[in-house]
């Protein structure tokens, strides 16, 4: 896989470095930091002396950026692969989405920095926007990361799992892993003791999600994982998360859709409400 680390020297950061020693060597790892430099404020200031300053901030974060990647590369494990360093100036997720796109990337690694749920939603922070916008998967580390052995599958649809499995078929892990696969039928109160058939279609419904489920259980089965899944009732978001600690996941692996813009962010999606509350890093791929 073609690999890009993502930093910004916060402590999610290092810990999205250490997550690659749970990842199978890559064919190409590129390490990258965007220097988002500040032009001064000041409008008394005459264009020449702002000039200055604004080349003085900018070397002096170009220096530190260098220490950084650095110090990244130091700490990265023996079986990585090939690396190389990028120092790009502007706004991180231009710089991160750019040199996906440019590299067709497989998979973008970076850590969570973590603002608040509203703030978040309405003006996204950098991780949700690439979860957005990026051309490739993309893994959220919000913590450390101690293992990376038992990893949660949520599916809404075939086509969630075709992405799935194609995604699998990279053999990304370094280590075997065990996949417990979930769909979650969301379910509604039935008006009244009267009305069974509300019931007997649920159940017959949640049946056929587990036969689902199964037969992409036997598929990943089929390409060398230790694969199981279960249907369940319940409101997606949390019944991911519900199991996810259940199971004492080590990484949520999910689908996220490519709504682009603004929308995604103040109406959020099953990927995004996990993100908010997730109890493990998130990787998630593109259907």
């Amino acid at each position: 896989m073609k690999t890009i680390l993502a930093v910004d020297g916060s402590d999610n950061s290092y810990e999205a470095v250490h997550a690659l020693k749970y990842f199978a060597r890559a064919e190409q790892l590129t390490l990258l930091h965007a220097l988002n430099v500040p032009r001064p404020a000041f409008p008394m200031v005459l264009p020449e002396v702002a000039e200055d300053l604004y080349k003085t901030v900018e070397q002096n974060m170009r220096e530190d950026g260098e220490r950084l990647l650095d110090r990244v590369q130091s700490l990265l494990p023996l079986h990585a692969g090939p690396t190389t360093k990028h120092l790009q100036i502007g706004s991180p997720t231009e710089v991160i989405v750019s040199m996906a796109e440019e590299q067709k990337a497989d998979l973008i690694v970076m850590g969570a920095r973590g603002l608040g749920p509203i703030k978040e939603r309405l003006l996204g922070s950098v991780s949700h926007r690439i979860l957005t916008l990026a051309p490739c998967a993309t893994l959220i580390v919000n913590g450390p990361v101690k293992a990376m052995k038992q990893i949660l599958l949520p599916l809404e649809g075939p086509s969630d799992a075709e992405a799935a499995i194609r995604f699998l078929q990279l053999k990304p892990f370094h280590d075997a892993i065990e996949v417990s696969l979930l769909t979650v039928l969301p379910s509604t109160q039935p008006p009244g003791p009267a009305d069974a058939a509300a019931s007997t279609a649920a159940a017959e419904i949640l049946e056929e999600q587990t036969e689902y489920i199964d037969g992409v259980a036997e598929r990943l089965r089929a390409i060398g994982y230790k694969a199981h899944g279960v249907a369940l009732l319940g409101t997606p978001s949390t019944m991911i998360l519900q199991e996810a600690a259940t199971l004492r996941s080590d990484l949520i692996l999910m689908g996220t859709r490519g709504r682009q813009g603004i929308t995604r962010f103040v109406l959020g999606s099953v990927s995004h409400a996990v993100l908010h509350k997730m109890p493990c890093p998130v990787l998630a791929f593109h259907q």
